[in-house]
């Protein structure tokens, strides 16, 4: 079995947990731990639990020792030093006009360590502005961008509900908020109104969506058309929290009625619109288009019935043919019917190069 507690080193900070080992532990108790950065001074979120061994996370650090009046002392002098160094880092800013803006500075517990927290829209190229602050801090220095919502987790401020912000006080995590949650609540999509101060959609948007889902379940959605007391009506609004709904009825009067009392039909009117949508489509086939150069039915009928009908005799001097004699343009048309799209024979090598070779199929180029 192992001793794990949970830690955080800022208010409403991110919550990591340690192996507290032999220690004693308990609430609100400052500790110091062993980090990837090295020392850090911490406070105790909750007791210590036991954990299997096997159910353990890996790479477990080590709780160090309990915070004495001296590294109380040595914490407090790390974070007075830290507002100069923000106003020198923010001067070199903007003697080298870089496009970023400053959060905070922070030291860490032994002051080893500078980071510095900014925003930035894209990229930024900060090696001469390091460069320059580890000349005159004398220790490593860390830059490190962040996103608008942890911007307003550090600074702090007061919401439009008048109270300080959820991510600076009690919020750990930042869950993933979207329109649909406003609009399932019946709020204005005005930005003003459900934007927060980083700029992004209000945190508690999320806090009451479950609830008005699991409310909505058995109500009647707008456009429904229902029946309260023996008159048929069409559902105009919600009141999802008084769990009424306001019913236009056919004189065109609205009343405002509890949804028990609330008779739903189980076949609804089709409008005619639904009714079009499910009737099959006729499909007009296009016609089909010819291909260039091809024969038509005329033509082929021609050249099967032409060797019948235009067959001349094949004796006498007139229709008769000699032995070697080579067809006439007549006889060739008679075979073929119309005389069109006809491949010929290649005439001699010894004739006029500047006619036209007669083996290529019309519509090719030579």
């Amino acid at each position: 079995m192992i001793r794990i507690v949970s830690i955080k080193f800022r208010t409403a900070g991110k919550h990591y947990d340690f192996n507290a080992g032999d220690l004693e532990l308990s609430s609100g108790q400052s500790v110091i731990v062993e980090t990837d950065r090295g020392r850090a001074m911490g406070i105790v979120v909750a007791p210590p639990r036991e954990v299997a061994n096997d159910q353990a996370p890996e790479n477990l650090k080590n709780v160090l020792r309990s915070a004495t009046n001296e590294d109380i002392a040595l914490a407090e002098r790390s974070a007075a030093r830290e507002k100069e160094a923000f106003r020198f880092c923010l001067e070199r800013i903007q003697a080298r006009q870089l496009e970023m803006k400053l959060v905070r500075a922070e030291f860490l517990f032994d002051g080893s360590k500078i980071i510095f927290y900014f925003t930035a829209d894209g990229r930024i190229d900060f090696r001469e502005l390091v460069k320059d602050l580890a000349h005159y801090f004398h220790t490593r220095i860390e830059m490190r961008q962040i996103g608008v919502r942890d911007e307003a987790k550090l600074i702090g401020g007061i919401g439009i509900c008048g109270r300080a912000l959820c991510c600076c006080t009690f919020l750990t995590d930042f869950a993933p908020v979207s329109v649909k949650m406003a609009k399932e609540q019946g709020l204005a999509l005005n930005p003003n109104k459900i934007s927060g101060q980083c700029g992004r959609l209000l945190c508690c948007l999320n806090y009451e969506y479950k609830t008005y889902l699991s409310l909505k379940k058995g109500m009647p959605k707008c456009g429904r058309h229902v029946r309260v007391e023996n008159q048929q009506g069409e559902v105009v609004n919600q009141n999802v929290l008084d769990q009424t709904v306001t019913v236009k009825l056919e004189e065109n009067n609205q009343i405002e009625v509890p949804v028990n009392k609330v008779q739903i039909p189980d076949t609804q009117p089709k409008s005619k619109s639904a009714e079009e949508s499910r009737q099959p489509r006729t499909r007009h086939k296009k016609p089909q288009r010819q291909r260039k150069n091809a024969p038509t039915r005329e033509a082929d009928s021609t050249a099967k019935g032409g060797e019948g009908q235009n067959k001349q005799p094949s004796s006498g001097k007139a229709g008769g043919k000699r032995r070697g004699q080579k067809p006439t343009q007549r006889d060739a048309s008679s075979k073929t019917g119309s005389g069109q799209n006809v491949r010929r024979r290649p005439r001699r090598k010894s004739r006029s190069k500047n006619r036209p070779n007669q083996n290529t199929p019309p519509g090719d180029k030579q």
